[in-house]
């Protein structure tokens, strides 16, 4: 009796403890803070928004920010990276925009290869992405991984293998043609001027598939079964499903899909320095790879930062257009 009666002593004990001490920090809390609940009264002050933001704004002004401003200002230079630069003007995005027939080759090839990014790749990984949800099983799990596994091979190895598919001589395409008995369809792939373009698409949307797919995937499964449950009770079939149901749903995440192709477009460049370097001549040029050529290999490094001030431009406003184009609607279910 005596041990109950002293082991509910310090239970009672405790409690008083714990009582007291939940309110000596809640009037601490008042006391240094304010009235209210502590998280709210701590970001109500400008002083501790301010501490928490600025590492972070910092960091972003120094990495981002600033090298943008200097990018900038050496645009307007003649400098090669070495020594004392001349302050020029506009004089380069001058000869940028009117007499560099070389950027307007790389502009246009990363415009048309964002416009075959989304007109052919993005509709077949929305197809691929609906086919494996359909599948279910253990075979969902298999294709998921068999569609993204070009995503997670290094680019050089990408790009040296389709760089040997395509050798006119000894390439697997052409022995495949021979073999058929298509020899007359035999191309240099890669050193054509006519088919150049197009046998780097056939890399680039090959290696980036995988993404699209994974991207529509899950946007496939963010939709609630009971939707096409409602649909199929209704006597929807697979086309009127797709067109009222899953493209309307999806539309959020066909914009972000479209952006990020269209980015991807623009800053194309190792499958390009890879396989032909912009050749033959500069057929096959991006602006990211033409940015390089003449930064590093050429020593025209004010040249080349005003091509990076264009290229954020071009980006920026492509990214406005597309944000025109496609209106975000917030669709119910």
């Amino acid at each position: 009796m005596q041990k109950s009666n002293l082991l509910h002593q310090v239970q009672c004990r405790s409690q008083i403890f714990c009582i007291r001490f939940n309110a000596e920090v809640k009037s601490f809390c008042i006391r240094f803070i304010g009235k209210g609940d502590f998280m709210h009264a701590l970001f109500k002050d400008k002083k501790t928004i301010f501490l928490l933001v600025f590492p972070g704004l910092l960091v972003f002004l120094y990495a981002v920010f600033l090298p943008i401003v200097l990018s900038g200002y050496f645009g307007m230079t003649e400098w090669s990276g070495i020594g004392k630069p001349v302050f020029i003007g506009l004089e380069n995005f001058k000869n940028l925009i009117f007499n560099d027939s070389t950027f307007i080759t790389s502009l246009r090839n990363s415009l048309v290869l964002g416009l075959a990014l989304i007109c052919i790749q993005h509709p077949l990984c929305l197809g691929a992405a609906i086919m494996i949800d359909k599948i279910g099983g253990k075979l969902e799990k298999v294709f998921r991984a068999i569609f993204f596994i070009p995503c997670v091979i290094s680019v050089i190895v990408t790009s040296k293998m389709w760089v040997q598919i395509y050798d006119s001589q000894y390439g697997l395409l052409n022995k495949i043609l021979d073999m058929f008995h298509l020899g007359f369809l035999k191309q240099e792939w890669l050193a054509n001027p006519k088919l150049v373009l197009g046998s780097l698409f056939v890399i680039i949307m090959w290696q980036g598939f995988g993404w699209g797919m994974l991207i529509y995937y899950a946007g496939i499964k963010g939709i609630s079964e009971d939707v096409y449950e409602a649909a199929q009770i209704d006597g929807a079939g697979a086309a009127q499903v797709f067109k009222s149901i899953t493209f309307p749903l999806l539309k959020p995440v066909i914009k972000i899909n479209i952006t990020l192709a269209m980015i991807s477009a623009f800053k194309q460049m190792e499958v390009i320095y890879l396989t032909t370097n912009g050749g033959p001549g500069n057929a096959s040029q991006f602006i990211a790879n033409y940015l390089y050529i003449k930064a590093f290999n050429s020593y025209q490094y004010g040249y080349g930062n005003a091509i990076s001030i264009l290229f954020v431009i071009v980006c920026i406003f492509v990214t406005i257009i597309l944000n025109k184009i496609i209106k975000k609607d917030v669709i119910e279910y």
